[in-house]
């Protein structure tokens, strides 16, 4: 899509009065030299182009591309062929040597964007190149319309660089400008977006600290580098007042590398985004697809797959053929060595699944050398890579760059920190070590390492290729087929390595499953969504005559429950779960926690090492307790849960159903049994003999975590929505009633279950305190307070009051420990209702 453009250039004309004409030749001279700096300035006329040879001279080094590069000693130019202008270029600015200590979280390293945008050059009057940034937020296709006229109007997109044309080329087909202080200037493109210079809290710019180290062209690229130099800041801290803000004293130093990146003019076809399979999305607004208003598009990220023309009817008649361009990941050359080969085989292992879409060797990984690759950077935005991160961050992550207007991947620089080994050791000995001897100590050996490290890279290269998390996966999946050796053995424990699944959790050592029953792997459903995705249909022309085809398959396809996508941003489907795996999070977590009762008994040898202290049996015991939350938090999820389904017409059954009354039950008496009662098998005395950890505060954190979720507005919402649309929900006074009799249960209550009731009454009064604002509707039932207009305040307040007469008759029949409970639960409980007190 192109923008039009309309510029008005405004002539200044000064005028003299008849009386100037009447001055002697010498009063002219006087009166001139008078003149003020800014008349002066309105007199003076723009400077005279220039002969080629005389800008671009014969000391000038020239390197040519999509845009030539010129330097003359200290100085560079772009010489911009009419060709490319009013054309769109990618930009991407990336760090290639970040300063010490310019951190924000995951951020801040080689290798990560800090900037990106689209722009296009174009002339403007008196000899102008101007640079203007393109949004692509709203769109008409037929560019003879009036509503494309209309669009373009009402959407002028913003000038944010001009350059005087300095000389033309001999044929006056390509304009030569000067962008030296451009390129060694802190603006968007070519520095920090205002976003990142916060988080990294970058203040002013240093000019005399920064420079250009080269600029390169390239085809259909420009790469620039600078060092840039600048200040550091406290960014937006504020301080108590009287307390003074300190200076911050030093300068941060980085290297940036930002690609202009030539859009392709040949644009990809774009395909509709479909919820019913998970891709990473790009869109806009569309003015001219609906005659009866506007249409909000979405179209999915994926890379241009496509025959060679010499094989196209070979790939229509069903035969494999190899992609005109295959998809390439460079490893980064400062990967320690023994990990290449396990980074590269998580690339190679989605070959089979791009078969499925028609493409043979369509993706592979390559170690760069000069020899077959003589021009390749890192910096590159032509080349695509995993980098290495040399960095105590516990992560991975697979983004990508993609062009607006159709949504083709262009490149992806996968992260890699290394102290994501740490991350996988913790998540493999705590789910695995149970059922696989070799996860039970505290270092493991290269080669179950490699393994962890392979299946992580399998599901970034899965990002960047397009794919969303999958966390509805592995609850196709029945819990006691996880503890099937020969059926994990075909099929694996989840159907997508997309999914948040980790490892196998539910396998029990008796059930003697090897390794392969206990990692991820591509399975079926990543196999499904890359033919979705990539499979070409030539017959189609556009998105829209492929849609009718696309939705039938689809349908189809769903036949298979191995197949399904769930959302990882739903809140209230108890199937799409982070960390979750098998169709029953009840039964899946018994079998959880029997596992976790198995290293907290053997806690203390599985991570000794000599001459170290305890601080590896106190983190492992802390990631006990996090598993442990998780599997809570897997049952938290039934409790006014909704499960969402995406359908089209075409389709039979319900998008939305509330879960049963019956599974809402089973949840709360799970946890009732687990968390509620207090869990003695976590209270090893020797963990709290050994490490500063206090047994009440670790039982209280779970217990809180629980009550956070059954207790939070948004739930207690749902619930009164839920009962409103399917007659036999779980009531939401039934479900009141329901937790407050299994959490004051009995009359002596030891200290465990005395911080339970307290922090149960606090949530509880925190629900009838009154909210500044109306709530925040994002969804059918989902709000972050509770309305006043439901009848949430009523039962929490109803509630209230019948408890306070229990614990008059519990206070009389206690202990005096007890007696002093209750009369304090008593008082929280009359202070709430009674405001006056």
């Amino acid at each position: 899509m192109k923008k039009l453009n309309t510029l008005m250039a405004v002539l200044v004309l000064a005028v003299a009065s008849p009386s100037a004409f009447a001055q002697t030749e010498k009063s002219k001279t006087d009166t001139v030299k008078a003149k003020t700096p800014d008349a002066a300035a309105k007199d003076k006329k723009p400077e005279k182009i220039k002969p080629y040879k005389e800008i671009i001279t014969a000391k000038t080094v020239s390197d040519q591309g999509v845009i030539t590069v010129h330097k003359v000693e200290d100085k560079y130019y772009f010489e911009i062929p009419d060709s490319v202008l009013k054309k769109d270029f990618l930009v991407v600015s990336r760090l290639t040597k970040a300063a010490a200590g310019m951190r924000s979280g995951f951020i801040g390293y080689a290798g990560d964007q800090i900037s990106q945008s689209v722009v296009v050059f174009e002339k403007g009057p008196q000899d102008k190149i101007f640079i203007r940034s393109i949004s692509y937020d709203d769109y008409a296709a037929d560019s003879k319309s009036e509503m494309y006229n209309s669009v373009m109007r009402n959407n002028t997109q913003a000038i944010v660089q001009v350059f005087d044309i300095k000389a033309y080329n001999d044929d006056k087909k390509s304009s030569v400008i000067e962008v030296s202080d451009f390129v060694n200037a802190d603006n968007e493109l070519v520095s920090f977006e205002a976003g990142y210079k916060k988080s990294f809290k970058v203040g002013a710019f240093q000019k005399d600290k920064s420079f250009v180290n080269f600029i390169k062209s390239f085809p259909n690229n420009l790469e620039i580098n600078t060092t840039k130099t600048f200040a550091k800041t406290l960014g937006n801290v504020t301080f108590p007042p009287g307390v003074e803000k300190p200076e911050v004293s030093g300068n941060y130093t980085v290297e940036i590398n930002s690609s202009l990146v030539l859009l392709p003019e040949n644009k990809m076809q774009a395909r509709y985004y479909d919820p019913r399979v998970g891709y990473f999305t790009v869109g806009y607004t569309d003015f001219d697809l609906d005659p009866q208003g506007v249409k909000k598009v979405s179209v999915i990220k994926r890379w241009r797959l496509e025959p060679k023309p010499q094989d196209l009817e070979k790939y229509k008649r069903g035969e494999l053929v190899e992609p005109a361009k295959p998809i390439v990941f460079y490893i980064d050359p400062a990967t320690p060595k023994k990990w290449v080969p396990y980074l590269m085989q998580g690339v190679d292992d989605w070959k089979s699944a791009f078969e499925k879409a028609g493409f043979k060797n369509a993706i592979y990984a390559k170690i760069p050398n000069a020899k077959d690759d003589p021009e390749w950077s890192l910096e590159d935005a032509r080349f695509s890579a995993i980098v290495y991160k040399p960095s105590d961050v516990p992560n991975a992550s697979g983004p990508s760059i993609a062009d607006p207007r159709t949504g083709e991947i262009l490149e992806s620089h996968i992260n890699w920190y290394h102290n994501v080994m740490n991350l996988l050791r913790n998540w493999y000995f705590i789910q695995a070590s149970p059922s696989d001897p070799r996860a039970r100590k505290m270092e493991f050996d290269e080669k179950l390492m490699g393994e962890l490290i392979r299946f992580v890279s399998s599901h970034e290269v899965g990002h960047t290729l397009g794919l969303r998390h999958n966390f509805g996966s592995s609850s196709t999946v029945p819990v006691e087929k996880l503890r099937d050796k020969k059926w994990l053995e075909k099929n694996g424990h989840t159907p997508s390595i997309m999914d948040y699944a980790r490892f196998n959790y539910v396998a029990q050592p008796e059930d003697k499953i090897p390794d392969s029953g206990m990692m991820p792997r591509i399975g079926d459903y990543d196999h499904w969504a890359i033919e979705w995705g990539y499979r070409r249909f030539p017959q189609d022309s556009s998105p829209e005559a492929e849609k009718a085809h696309l939705n039938k398959w689809v349908i189809n396809k769903l036949e298979n429950p191995r197949l399904w996508f769930g959302t990882e941003s739903n809140p209230f489907d108890p199937r799409s779960q982070s960390e979750q795996i098998g169709d029953d999070a009840m039964l899946a977590g018994n079998y959880g926690i029997k596992n976790l009762q198995r290293i907290v008994d053997h806690l203390d040898k599985w991570t000794e090492r000599p001459n170290e202290n305890y601080d590896d049996y106190s983190t492992m015991y802390d990631q006990v307790t996090t598993q442990f939350a998780r599997y809570l938090g897997h049952v938290s999820k039934y409790i006014g849960g909704e499960m969402e389904t995406p359908k089209t017409t075409d389709q039979s059954g319900v998008v939305y159903e509330v879960v049963s009354k019956t599974e809402q039950k089973r949840a709360l008496d799970f946890l009732n049994r687990n968390i509620f009662e207090t869990p003695t098998w976590l209270l090893k005395k020797d963990v709290f003999d050994k490490t500063t950890k206090s047994p009440v505060q670790v039982v209280e954190n779970l217990q809180n975590g629980v009550l956070s979720r059954i207790l939070s507005p948004m739930v207690l919402q749902k619930m009164y929505v839920s009962q409103s649309v399917e007659p036999n929900a779980y009531q939401l006074f039934e479900y009141m009633d329901d937790l407050k009799n299994v959490i004051f249960v009995g009359s002596n209550p030891d200290i465990y279950r005395r911080n339970l009731q307290r922090n149960y009454i606090n949530d509880m009064v925190a629900l009838l305190a009154p909210k500044p604002t109306a709530p925040a509707v994002t969804g059918r039932g989902m709000s972050l307070s509770v309305s006043e207009n439901s009848d949430v305040q009523a039962v929490v307040r109803g509630t209230l009051r019948d408890l306070q007469a229990e614990l008059q008759q519990k206070a009389a029949s206690s202990d005096q420990m007890n007696r002093y409970h209750y009369d304090d639960l008593s008082y929280r409980i009359q202070k709430a209702l009674d405001p006056k007190i």
